[in-house]
């Protein structure tokens, strides 16, 4: 395992043990509201702190880029930057319903090298090098085979906080559902994004996501054989928020559903 990955795991198993503690307890979280459908507990702040404390003691130069506490550290001279999701699925944390996750990426000169996804509920870790493919714990992952998408369980995530393109997104599930197997909305997009990689889902798309909702999940994709873009198909999804992932044959097929749906805002 490359040594600045070993580290990632260290902090995302730390996070986890800060979330599983505090799931025992959940009557006695603090518990703020962001904005309208947007949580944060003190839980979120606890793994957050964890996991740059185990980063920047072993690399105190990286830059962090951190859901809860944003950036950190010279963003412009470090090469090197973390990018932080503590605990993704805050909400279904907060109900006690078991699907959530820690998500850690590592970018060097503005390309994702290192990735871990860790569901602390199962203890499943998801984990990728650039070039050396993606893992779950030590098993290799490979994206589906499926090539129709009739036969293809599709992940999403629906529109929470923001409602803008929520006609959208309603006109493009109401096409996908008819054409595939089944679509699947559990509520942590890093969590989605692994199990695309690891063929759980064949295919997945969203809208209004953050980079440290997707950047992990995006290299364990891309390590596992998939591939990622925006709605039109195009490599700025960390910057728009907006993602279609698959294997090879249904991420196409995902695209061509998408495209008569695209308003001028989710183009540009």
């Amino acid at each position: 395992m490359h040594p600045m990955l070993t580290i990632a795991v260290k902090a995302a198993r730390r996070a986890g043990g800060i979330i599983n503690r505090a799931a025992q307890n959940l009557d006695l979280l603090h518990v703020s509201r962001k904005a309208h459908n947007d949580f944060v507990s003190e839980v979120d702040g606890a793994a957050e702190d964890a996991i740059i404390q185990v980063l920047l003691d072993a690399y105190p130069a990286h830059a962090i880029l951190a859901e809860e506490s944003g950036s950190r550290g010279d963003q412009e001279k470090s090469e090197y930057q973390w990018i932080i999701d503590p605990l993704d699925g805050t909400t279904n944390f907060l109900h006690g319903f078991p699907q959530y996750s820690v998500s850690i990426a590592l970018m060097h000169k503005g390309i994702l090298t290192q990735a871990v996804v860790y569901d602390p509920c199962s203890n499943e870790l998801f984990t990728a090098s650039r070039g050396r493919g993606a893992y779950l714990n030590d098993r290799r992952l490979r994206v589906s085979k499926r090539t129709q998408l009739a036969d293809c369980l599709i992940g999403t995530g629906f529109p929470f906080r923001d409602f803008t393109h929520v006609d959208a997104y309603l006109a493009i599930f109401k096409d996908i559902m008819p054409r595939t197997s089944g679509i699947r909305r559990p509520g942590s997009a890093a969590l989605d994004l692994a199990y695309v990689a690891a063929g759980r889902y064949d295919g997945f798309w969203e809208m209004g996501l953050s980079p440290w909702d997707m950047a992990a999940g995006c290299l364990l994709i891309t390590e596992a054989g998939g591939l990622v873009s925006d709605l039109e198909g195009n490599a700025t999804y960390l910057k728009s928020g907006n993602i279609v992932a698959g294997n090879p044959k249904t991420f196409g097929q995902l695209l061509q559903v998408i495209s008569p749906h695209l308003t001028k805002e989710l183009k540009s």
